[in-house]
């Protein structure tokens, strides 16, 4: 299984961007998914994660800017990240609880994509 992100880039404070990310490879379901981000010398924390069931968290700092949504036809989760602000910028990573035909569910991490919001 692949976790591909993309739509990561540089923009003034203010501005939007859509995170994607695609997963591949041998999914049977796909349980739940998540995006988190890891700034620049902190550790990584959780952003905004869809569960089984349908609930949506958001964490505080990015709850009524950032949107969390799934195309399960493609295998595909999008951020959408308006108002952003200095303190968005990170590497947002994604991840995804992922069950093979076989049942087994494994975790999984995308390889990161750069967000870099100026004042």
């Amino acid at each position: 299984v692949q976790l591909v992100e993309s739509g990561g880039g540089s923009v003034q404070a203010g501005g939007s961007l859509r995170l994607s990310c695609a997963a591949s490879g041998s999914i049977g379901r796909i349980e739940s998914m998540g995006w988190y981000r890891q700034p620049p010398g902190k550790q990584r924390e959780l952003v905004a994660r869809g569960t089984k069931v349908g609930t949506i968290y958001y964490a505080d700092s990015v709850k009524g800017r950032f949107t969390i949504s799934r195309d399960s036809a493609k295998n595909t989760m999008y951020l959408q990240m308006n108002s952003l602000e200095f303190e968005d910028t990170a590497v947002y990573y994604c991840n995804a609880d992922i069950a093979n035909f076989a049942g087994t569910i494994t975790g999984h991490w995308g390889q990161g994509t750069q967000v870099t919001v100026s004042s």
